[in-house]
């Protein structure tokens, strides 16, 4: 896809640790001092749910600038079902390029080919005021819940968009996020050894403070 001045293709195994670098870049200090999310990427990438046909990166004037990826995961339904789902992300833009349209352009891109591919939902993790511009809703419209998160606790953090009007329909039921997005933080630390060095900051705002 070629929309202005962007290129939207698979990644390339020779461009993983560029990818890496980029996701670093795109993550460090905002959600915690530092960050996990390109590591995240180095170990989904073997994992067998990973989904490589929805691998991608944005690229302008021969530079990466932006990525995108997909796992496969489930629904837990109350009737017993299970439900196969995609999860998201991470989703990075480079930071003097993030807030210009660039990673709506790259999300639409994304659920369009995971569309075309048949896949029913995506679920997963993210800001309503951003995804929402691109069909995401509070996935408790749904009546799907995330998994360990206590009743009555804030879900606002937790969407859902349906890829085939209807999917999810009649059906209630837990999400599962899949296991390789769960990382060791010794792991993570040894992983950033290979990266410049950068300084990790407490901010206002972080999710998760070290």
């Amino acid at each position: 896809m070629n929309t202005n001045d962007v290129k939207i293709r698979f990644e390339k195994k020779e461009e993983y640790r560029e990818v890496e670098n980029l996701v670093r870049e795109a993550f460090w200090n905002v959600y915690r001092p530092g960050c996990s999310e390109h590591y995240v990427i180095h170990v989904l990438r073997d994992d067998p749910a990973f989904v490589k046909e929805l691998d991608f990166v944005m690229e302008q004037d021969g530079r990466l600038i932006g990525q995108n990826m997909f796992m496969r995961t489930i629904i837990e339904a109350d009737d017993g079902r299970v439900i196969p789902v995609l999860t998201m992300g991470p989703i990075g833009i480079t930071p003097e390029l993030k807030r210009k349209g660039y990673g709506k352009k790259l999300l639409d891109y994304s659920l369009e080919r995971a569309t075309e591919l048949g896949y029913g939902a995506v679920l997963f993790e993210g800001n309503i005021d951003f995804y929402g511009k691109s069909g995401f809703e509070y996935a408790r419209r749904f009546d799907i819940r995330y998994h360990d998160l206590p009743e009555g606790a804030d879900d606002s953090f937790f969407l859902c968009k349906e890829l085939i009007p209807g999917y999810l329909d009649g059906i209630t039921g837990i999400y599962q996020t899949p296991q390789g997005y769960y990382v060791d933080d010794s792991d993570v630390e040894e992983f950033d050894k290979g990266f410049q060095p950068k300084r990790k900051l407490k901010l206002p705002g972080q999710l998760f403070m070290q």
